[in-house]
């Protein structure tokens, strides 16, 4: 008589056994895709936050050369000795800059015909006053030109903040354009009583459309201002800008009233516009400042904000590992045990497999000592070797 084998069970398919992994796949890699998005953006948005920081270093370092190429101009136009250290010392404040981050902004061309350009002033200054007007000019074309490029290069000029944006347009253009052409108007009104009566209505002409380039881009800087601390979510934006902007403001006021002709003899007084030139000059030396100040702040804010969204997306995505990890070890330990299973299964079949009939006599498993086979006859007592006997004499 033979035992049943247990019945087999069927072993895990492959697709079975993949799924665990394959379900921790496709969980890790929409959480991969997000992550590596995030990290790019904010790597881009970082990046060019820190490059406009490194433009508005350049531009703090132009503003100075700015200031004292104006006062050169107007020494050397009104027939007095040049001032030559502050404007050597501010060229080479820039010439240090320039030789640190120009490369980065690709600004070192420019400088270095900028600086060629300031050499030459230095060493061989115009000795007739129209000469060293037009020679001037054309260096501040080039520093305008400069001022250009770092905003450009920097991406100053695509800042994304509203704030940002109105500041470095204020502080990058707006307020150079409004120094050098305030200079120029003041040295033209100066020029403009030696020229013979010939060149009257040129000389009104060129005197008029400086005017406007000094007024118009010093009107637009104070639109800007007033934008920023509109749409800025900062402090103490208004509080540090809008104190030297009203003084700034108030000197151009007088700039205009004094550069604007008399109305009977549409005469301009050149000592009253080279005065409110130095005012205006002087309050825009102590607005530009604050200004690329208030800028360099907002975009290191920007810059921090950016490193703790990148902070936060490596902590999400260390938690979704983590949690991912802990599903992946319980699915794999739910596989061991299933394996087991198996394993005990084959096992038992095996066992089942090999072992020998069973003797017909022998007891079952798990039955008394005393107790009879079911198969075994039973004497009338109960004794199994009576039964048997009786069984014989019965016979006989």
């Amino acid at each position: 008589m033979t035992v049943p084998a247990p019945r087999a069970r069927r072993r895990p398919s492959a697709p079975a056994r993949l799924l665990p992994p394959l379900l921790v796949v496709a969980l890790l890699a929409p959480v991969a895709l997000l992550f590596g998005l995030t990290w790019r953006h904010t790597d881009d948005d970082r990046a060019l936050a820190a490059r406009e920081r490194l433009g508005v270093t350049y531009l703090s370092a132009l503003a100075p050369v700015t200031d004292a190429l104006v006062d050169a101009q107007s020494a050397a136009v009104a027939g007095r000795p040049v001032p030559g250290e502050p404007l050597t010392r501010a060229v080479e404040a820039a010439a240090t800059v320039d030789t640190r981050i120009g490369s980065e902004l690709r600004s070192q061309e420019r400088w270095a015909g900028l600086r060629a350009k300031l050499e030459a002033l230095r060493d061989r200054p115009p000795a007739e006053p129209e000469a060293a007007f037009a020679a001037y000019n054309e260096v501040t074309d080039l520093l305008l030109d400069l001022y250009r490029k770092v905003r450009e290069s920097s991406g100053l000029v695509r800042d994304p903040g509203s704030d940002s944006f109105f500041l470095q347009d204020g502080a990058g253009q707006e307020l150079p354009e409004a120094v050098v052409a305030t200079g120029r108007l003041a040295d033209l009104t100066a020029l403009a009583a030696r020229r013979p009566a010939a060149d009257r209505l040129r000389t009104a002409t060129d005197l008029a459309a400086l005017r406007v380039a000094a007024l118009t881009p010093a009107d637009d800087l104070v639109t800007d201002l007033r934008a920023a601390v509109d749409n800025t979510e900062s402090t103490d934006l208004g509080t540090n800008v809008l104190t030297p902007l009203d003084t700034y403001q108030r000197a151009v006021e007088a700039l205009a009233a004094a550069s604007n002709p008399a109305a009977r003899t549409g005469v301009v007084d050149p000592t009253q516009v080279a005065a409110a030139r130095l005012n205006a000059q002087a309050a825009a030396t102590q607005l530009q400042p604050v200004i690329l100040a208030e800028l360099d702040a907002l975009l290191a804010e920007r810059v921090d904000a950016l490193d703790q969204d990148r902070r936060l997306a490596l902590g999400a995505v260390g938690l979704a590992v983590l949690l991912l990890a802990t599903l992946g070890g319980v699915l794999l330990a739910a596989a061991r045990r299933a394996r087991r299973r198996a394993a005990e299964m084959r096992r038992a079949r095996a066992e089942a497999v090999a072992a020998p009939e069973s003797d017909p006599w022998r007891p079952p498993a798990g039955s008394r000592p005393d107790e009879p086979h079911p198969l075994q006859p039973v004497g009338p007592a109960g004794d199994p070797v009576a039964a048997q006997w009786g069984s014989v004499d019965a016979a006989r």
